[in-house]
């Protein structure tokens, strides 16, 4: 029998051939075993990464970025070369010509392991990292190391090297919140991914491997020495030159966070977007990578925050020097450095920012602001600051800069417009402003307050104030309804009202706190006449008033149901007032504010769109088959022809161009519409808006309102194209002031606002509907004029509410004293 001698060679390759054939069977028992718990890779062709809820305005640009994770998916496409270089050179050098396991990677950190003991990870390429990433736990076993091996083997069949790196690139966690490159580019250096420089992208790199330890903001040390790695692996790869790679390594380290980019300041429209949309959609906005279109203007939402700021701070000023936030002691030869510890702690607020006062001469100051750095305060910008004074006023005038400030104060300073700074604080009143577009009612800029970030409770929407005087266009409104005119004569005159529910009479009176006597409805409208107003209320009746101002939009159950609607004690938000007054705006049509203009889901489809009812006076056409009568006044001097329909069938009714629920309804008639945009005109012109004037416009229309105690400043007013409201006051209620009334706390928002989102635009007259008759009339009497009478007047009255001829005219003015119950049920309080 021949004997088969087996030498040393032979024997390592049967046992290797041995070892190979275990092991590849203990693989494929292993794959037997655990291919029913593996997930399906094919998957990843529908994965949803988590993108937060993005909102921008109307043009485009972001508001808001909402959600725990910060993402910004990218194509392969839109991925600089560069960077795809660096996580390459530090992650997988080998990922293009690998499939998927770097078994000879994986062989080492095998070895590492089984001499070590430990199960740390290692041998990973980019690929076994986005399977780990996505599919499986965090545990270190054997198990799991298996199945990521047979994910990954999957992964590389059904998928690109391409997409590959494409979801590496957009899905891992990189620090700080942000996951992706476009996020992490945006954090860590507020910027787009092709904007980064050679040392941000080699940095972004180095945080694959340990993103909550090597982040530069969690540590510049760490961050700074995994980007040296990056580089010098570049380098070895002849991705760069010597001479980038010098560069690169001694550019310093950026050590702070960056918000997103966001380019318009609107963060309580905001937050009613996301208010709204989560309970439309629920918790998913916030990862679905929603979308929101709203209807704000970025130039509008730009002027109207602005506004407000200054606004309010011109009237903080006006009321006095508080004195610094704090005073601290400026260490013996203190430097930017100890300057900047001592203003760690405190915030900038809506453009104040904090600083520390380092030196005071005879009539400036120098301070030094956390951004930016020393800064000079000039007499012009320190002498408003006097002692403010219990009473409202404020103390006598500044000599010297030591009179307000000294060195070690830390106080606000604002930059001005001419690029001088000046000292500043914040206010303690707060405002709001809203604009919106009266022919659809959407919002184009909202302002809930001076700073959000100090104070998110939403004034604009939220705060319920009495608009005071700004109410009695929607009582004149329902006056000229009931046959009232503009030239109707009412009392101005003392009032003494009982009521059972008081412990003494009520006694209202004018602002100025004088009587005026017969006073036209104009006159007491562009005056602010309250005694007029109830006079006028108490003649109507509360409960027909407070019907017809329902038309407003106003809820019912915020309208007191007495006389003192007529000085405007209603509740009532700012944007309600805006909302409302965009009836006279847009020729008496009623619009619904809306902000959300689409909602794009997911999957980049539109899951919400706004429908908003849109004022279409060409819609309708009177019938040509009906009766269309001429209404005229005969024996006046001065009448204009008009053209009366019968009835409001013919007047509104008609042809309909559009469907029926885009239509805005009517709310008050054309002419009505028009006489008290016309009584509002003079309210600019010559009244309590006369500030308005500035703007050199002929087309605007609005009113003042100030109520007790001067507790509330609004000013809210239009042309056809916007209408806007201004409001001031303190959130805990208490007065503004000697002399805070809406012409001169709230109108100069307004002014400041309109200055801007008018400018360019021409004037639009309004047009006269059919129905109305401009007649003559005596200025003492608002009766007709007779020939050659002296101080008479044009004054426009609706068709069929004509003055009598002062022949015929009573001596009485037309309206009876109030009464105590009028309506029966309609108590005065």
């Amino acid at each position: 029998m021949q004997r088969y001698v087996f030498g040393p060679g032979r024997l390592l390759l049967g046992a290797a051939i041995l070892l190979g054939g275990g092991l590849a069977l203990a693989l494929a028992g292993a794959y037997q075993y655990l291919h029913r718990t593996l997930p399906d890779v094919a998957a990843l062709r529908d994965v949803r990464l988590q993108v937060p809820l993005r909102v921008y305005s109307r043009d485009g640009r972001l508001i808001a970025q909402i959600g725990e994770q910060r993402r910004i998916p990218l194509p392969y496409e839109a991925i600089p070369k560069q960077l795809i270089n660096a996580v390459l050179a530090a992650e997988d050098d080998r990922f293009f010509s690998h499939r998927g396991v770097d078994y000879a990677g994986l062989a080492r950190a095998t070895f590492r392991h089984l001499l070590s003991g430990s199960r740390s990870e290692g041998g990973s390429t980019i690929t076994m990292q986005l399977t780990r990433g996505i599919f499986l736990s965090r545990e270190k076993s054997y198990r799991r190391k298996l199945q990521e091996i047979f994910l990954t083997l999957r992964l590389e069949q059904q998928f690109s090297k391409e997409e590959i790196l494409t979801l590496y690139l957009n899905k891992m966690f990189l620090g700080q919140r942000a996951y992706g490159i476009g996020a992490a580019a945006e954090v860590y250096f507020g910027k787009t991914v092709d904007q980064l420089t050679l040392p941000e992208i080699a940095l972004i790199a180095g945080t694959f491997r340990l993103p909550s330890r090597d982040n530069p903001v969690a540590n510049a040390e760490l961050a700074k020495q995994r980007r040296a790695y990056v580089l010098r692996r570049m380098r070895q790869k002849e991705y760069i030159s010597e001479e980038e790679y010098q560069a690169a390594l001694a550019a310093p380290v950026e050590s702070r966070l960056h918000g997103p980019a966001v380019q318009v300041r609107a963060p309580y429209v905001a937050e009613m977007v996301r208010v709204d949309l989560l309970e439309r959609f629920g918790p998913e906005i916030y990862t679905g990578g929603y979308r929101v279109i709203t209807t704000v203007d970025s130039r509008l939402q730009d002027a109207a925050v602005t506004a407000l700021r200054v606004a309010l701070v011109e009237y903080d000023q006006r009321h006095g020097y508080r004195g610094p936030v704090t005073r601290v002691r400026l260490p013996p030869q203190a430097r930017e450095a100890d300057w900047s510890r001592l203003l760690a702690e405190h915030a900038e607020y809506a453009g104040l920012q904090p600083a520390i006062i380092t030196e005071v001469h005879e009539r400036n100051a120098v301070a030094y602001a956390k951004h930016a750095g020393r800064v000079h305060l000039d007499w012009s910008g320190l002498s408003w600051a006097r002692k403010p004074l219990p009473d409202g006023s404020v103390g006598p005038a500044l000599q010297r800069a030591s009179d307000a400030v000294s060195p070690g104060d830390i106080v606000h300073v604002v930059q001005e417009r001419s690029g001088a700074w000046r000292l500043a604080q914040i206010p303690q009143a707060q405002g709001a402003f809203v604009a919106l577009d009266p022919q659809d009612g959407a919002v184009v800029s909202l302002v809930g307050g001076f700073d959000y970030f100090a104070s998110n409770f939403n004034r604009a929407v939220q705060a319920r104030r009495q608009p005071g005087s700004a109410f009695k266009p929607f009582l004149y409104s329902a006056a000229l309804e009931q046959g009232f005119t503009a030239a109707t004569l009412v009392n101005d005159a003392p009032l003494v009202i009982d009521d059972p529910g008081l412990e003494s009479s009520w006694r209202p009176r004018n602002n100025s706190r004088q009587f005026y006597g017969p006073t036209r409805l104009r006159e007491a409208l562009v005056r602010s006449r309250n005694l007029v107003s109830i006079r006028v209320l108490d003649a109507l009746g509360p409960a027909y008033a407070t019907q017809y101002i329902e038309r407003f939009g106003f809820p019912r159950e915020h309208l007191p149901r007495n006389l003192t609607l007529a000085l405007g004690t209603a509740q009532v938000s700012p944007l309600e007032m805006t909302s409302a007054y965009a009836v006279f705006a847009n020729g008496g049509y009623r619009v619904e504010p809306y902000y959300i203009e689409r909602v794009i889901g997911p999957d980049d489809q539109v899951v919400l769109e706004a429908r908003p009812r849109i004022v279409c006076a060409e819609c309708f056409e009177p019938r040509a088959e009906r009766p269309n009568p001429v209404m005229a006044a005969t024996g006046a001097a001065g009448v204009t022809a008009i053209d009366m329909p019968l009835d409001d069938e013919a007047r509104f009714g008609g042809l309909d161009y559009m469907s029926e629920d885009l239509v805005a309804p009517r709310a008050i008639s054309p002419q009505n519409g028009y006489v008290m945009v016309d009584m509002m005109r003079d309210v600019i012109r010559r009244g309590t808006g006369v500030r308005a004037r500035q703007l050199n416009r002929s087309d605007l229309a609005g009113k003042t309102g100030t109520t007790n105690d001067r507790r509330d400043a609004w000013f809210v007013g239009f042309n056809d194209s916007l209408v806007a409201t201004a409001w001031v006051g303190f959130d805990q209620e208490r007065s503004l002031g000697p002399r805070e009334e809406g012409s001169r706390t709230a109108l100069p928002m307004w002014i400041y606002f309109m200055s801007e989102a008018l400018k360019g635009l021409p004037e639009r007259p309004r047009v006269a509907p059919p129905g109305l008759i401009t007649m003559r009339i005596s200025a003492d009497t608002g009766l007709a004029a007779r020939p050659g009478e002296p101080n008479t007047m044009f004054e426009t009255f609706i068709a069929g509410h004509l003055p009598p001829a002062a022949q015929d005219a009573a001596d009485d003015f037309g309206v009876s004293a109030p009464a105590n119950d009028r309506d029966g049920g309609d108590s005065l309080f």
